[in-house]
């Protein structure tokens, strides 16, 4: 297939002609309704005695000689031989004490601040995959170019909120420099918070270097106003690797957030039955909670997570099942519990953009808002179980994400709204087309879509008879078509630059750092 640029493909008549894709203003989303309840007071405590049980019978197995200092100061029970250490439920009471049950990211915009906790829900960009798709360009290997093209989406696309660790990798690039470009193109693409990439200490600071420097603040000032966040990845089952420990080391003692989430599949990370793997779930979960505040007491944390199942038939991951909705919500209830703000995902495994992506998406999307999720990670653009971050999925997810966000806005319910003089004024058998209270609303009164096709079938195929991912493809071209670059002053971007030209040559000088 041709493409006349890199990863943004061609231009179609959509893109050309200057009319801009209708969608919802940027906005701070809160889910008004009570968050769902799975499990009762007693099986939550059955959940939580047996997840104490793994943290003080069991133990989490760590590579970091630091964190074992850290837990053995703390009067935790280390095993150094082992590399385990073993924690009783005073250390986590201890901790939950000091971790504030909500935060505000601030990025260079301040507008764009989002809040994490309370019953606020913020939705992230794709992160992680290895691979990147469209429907003109095929499936291919990531790339800086396609990072690019997806950090002006998360801007152009007011539902997205927050830009996750890493949209795509950019493989061509050396993997020990790589997200100083992707940091670059996050802070001069959009305006957005984003999550550091926190393998090793040197890469989350960059990180917390980089925001300071497009805020023009000190990384001091930063503490008391945090602008990036993490990812801490547990391999699952109780394994907490020396990378991951260096980069909460380095985020906790600069005051910036950090999200514990294990990578629970049921099946093969854990147990094959979902009480079982809550319980692991929550442990894992808590450690990490635990050693952020042995490094900082009061540094922002997130209670994370990502359990789901496998095939059984072939070991594949599954996501959007209902195993996975289940845990999204009573994942919730853990978070509430312990008072932390709580982040989830709604991923789904399917290999291209279909009904497949899109029902499972729906699913984990519903038991993520039921659950009273704070930050939906992944929500835009996922797909292939995480493997490839997709320019048409993206464009599927905004569409959920907004008719999710409409869904969440409260109904408005003033004495017009409940409109009997309007019923009065239309005889009985007549309609409602013509009515002032019609007239005065049409234009508002619901939710229009940015991809959705509501036209009946003869209008459709005089329209071309474009499908949902036809009409996809050409909305992300007009996105890209319509970006427009966020303003930066000349004076930061100069000292942005220069500051990674400088981290170029210092890991030229040592791989390692």
């Amino acid at each position: 297939m041709s493409q006349d640029r890199r990863g943004g493909g061609r231009r179609s008549k959509l893109g050309r002609s200057g009319g801009g894709i209708a969608q919802l203003p940027w906005q701070s989303v809160k889910n008004p309704y009570p968050p769902m309840q799975l499990l009762d007071d007693d099986r939550m405590e059955q959940l939580h005695k047996t997840s104490m049980r793994i943290l003080s019978e069991l133990g989490i197995r760590v590579m970091s000689e630091k964190v074992m200092d850290l837990f053995a100061a703390a009067g935790a029970i280390v095993d150094r031989e082992e590399k385990t250490i073993r924690i009783d439920e005073s250390l986590v009471t201890e901790a939950l004490r000091a971790v504030p049950s909500s935060f505000t990211l601030t990025s260079r915009n301040p507008e764009k601040q989002v809040h994490l906790g309370d019953n606020s829900l913020v939705f992230g960009l794709v992160a992680g995959p290895p691979n990147v798709h469209d429907r003109i360009n095929g499936r291919r290997q990531g790339n800086l170019p396609d990072y690019q093209n997806f950090i002006r989406l998360a801007h152009h696309f007011n539902a997205i909120h927050i830009i996750g660790n890493q949209v795509v990798a950019p493989m061509e690039l050396p993997a020990n420099e790589r997200h100083l470009d992707t940091y670059h193109a996050n802070l001069t693409l959009s305006d957005l918070s984003f999550h550091c990439t926190a393998i090793g200490r040197a890469r989350a600071m960059d990180g917390i270097n980089m925001m300071a420097i497009a805020r023009g603040i000190s990384v001091e000032e930063m503490r008391a106003s945090p602008g990036v966040t993490t990812i801490i990845s547990i391999n699952s089952p109780r394994l907490f690797d020396d990378a991951m420990a260096e980069g909460l080391i380095a985020m906790a003692e600069h005051g910036q957030p950090v999200t514990v989430t294990p990578f629970t599949l049921m099946g093969a990370m854990t147990p094959v039955t979902l009480a079982a793997a809550l319980c692991q779930q929550n442990a894992e979960a808590l450690f990490g909670v635990v050693l952020t505040q042995l490094v900082n007491p009061g540094t922002p944390v997130m209670y994370g997570a990502f359990t789901s199942n496998v095939d059984m038939k072939s070991g594949a991951p599954a996501f959007g099942t209902p195993e996975n909705a289940k845990a999204n919500i009573i994942a919730g209830q853990l978070a509430r519990r312990y008072n932390l703000p709580y982040r989830t995902s709604n991923a789904n495994a399917s290999n291209v953009v279909d009904l497949q992506a899109a029902y499972e998406t729906e699913m984990a999307t519903w038991g993520a808002v039921l659950g009273g999720a704070n930050l939906i990670y992944h929500a835009a653009g996922w797909l292939e179980g995480g493997l490839t971050a997709s320019y048409e999925k993206l464009v599927l997810d905004v569409e959920i994400l907004q008719n999710m966000m409409e869904f969440l806005r409260p109904l408005p319910f003033q004495e017009d709204d409940l409109g009997f003089e309007a019923i009065k004024s239309v005889p009985a058998g007549g309609h409602f087309f013509g009515a002032e209270h019609t007239m005065s609303r049409y234009t508002t009164a619901f939710y229009q879509p940015m991809l959705s096709n509501w036209q009946n079938h003869g209008a459709w195929e005089e329209a071309g008879g474009k499908d949902a991912l036809e009409r996809a493809t050409e909305l992300w071209q007009q996105a890209l078509h319509d970006y427009e670059e966020p303003v930066m002053d000349p004076a930061i971007r100069e000292e942005l630059d220069a500051y990674v030209a400088r981290r170029r040559e210092e890991i030229a000088a040592n791989p390692e750092g």
